[in-house]
C-alpha cells in the first residue's frame, strides 16, 4: 500500500473483484488467433449481464435512495454504458465486437473503481448498511440469457446505443 492511499472496503473490493472475474472471461475469449472462443464468452455474457443487474437494480437505486432521491453524478454515463454493453452481447459475438466491449469497459470501469469512483462513494453513503448491501449483491438472480440473434436491425440498435453513450454521431460505429 502506498503512503496516502485508502484501501478499498469491502463493497469495492467485490465488484472489482467481479470485474477482474469478467475481464479474464473476455480476454480468454480472444486468446485464440482466430474468431471468438464461446465457452469462456458465453461465461462472460452471463457474467456482465448479472454484474450490470447487480448496479443497475441494487447499488444505483440504493446509492440514489441513501441520497435522498438525488442519483450519483455519474448514473447516467453509466447506464448508458450499460445499455451499450448489454446490446452487445445480442449478436454473435466477433472480434471487432469483442473489441468494442473491451474498449468501453476500458473506459467504464475507472468510473466505478478509480478514486472517488462509483464503488468508494457508495461505500461512503451506505455505511454501517454494508454488509446488508452486499449481501444483496450477492443474491442477485443470474439473468435469463437468450441465444445470440444477428437480425437486420440488431446493428442499427447497437449503433444507436453506442452513440447515445458517446454523445456524439458516428464515432464508435460497428462495422459490418
Amino acid at each position: 500500500m502506498m503512503f496516502g492511499t485508502i484501501m478499498p472496503g469491502p463493497l469495492h473490493r467485490f465488484l472489482q473483484e467481479d470485474h477482474q472475474r469478467l475481464d479474464e472471461l473476455l480476454r480468454r475469449s480472444v486468446a485464440a488467433a482466430q474468431g471468438v472462443d464461446m465457452d469462456p464468452y458465453e461465461l462472460f455474457r452471463a457474467g456482465l449481464l448479472r454484474h450490470i443487474a447487480m448496479e443497475e437494480k441494487v447499488l444505483l437505486p440504493e446509492a440514489r435512495r441513501l441520497r435522498q432521491g438525488e442519483s450519483l453524478p455519474v448514473a447516467r454515463q453509466l447506464r448508458a454504458d450499460h445499455a451499450a454493453l448489454a446490446s452487445l452481447m445480442v449478436p454473435t459475438p466477433t472480434r471487432e465486437i469483442v473489441a468494442m466491449i473491451q474498449g468501453i469497459l476500458e473506459e467504464h470501469n475507472p468510473l466505478e473503481e478509480g478514486p472517488a469512483g462509483v464503488y468508494e462513494l457508495c461505500e461512503q453513503v451506505v455505511g454501517t448498511e454494508i454488509d446488508a448491501l452486499i449481501a444483496r449483491l450477492r443474491a442477485t438472480p443470474e439473468v435469463p440469457v437468450a441465444r445470440h440473434f444477428d437480425g437486420p436491425r440488431v446493428h442499427e440498435h447497437i449503433d444507436s446505443l453506442l452513440r447515445a453513450r458517446a454523445g456524439r454521431d458516428g464515432r464508435t460505429r460497428l462495422g459490418r
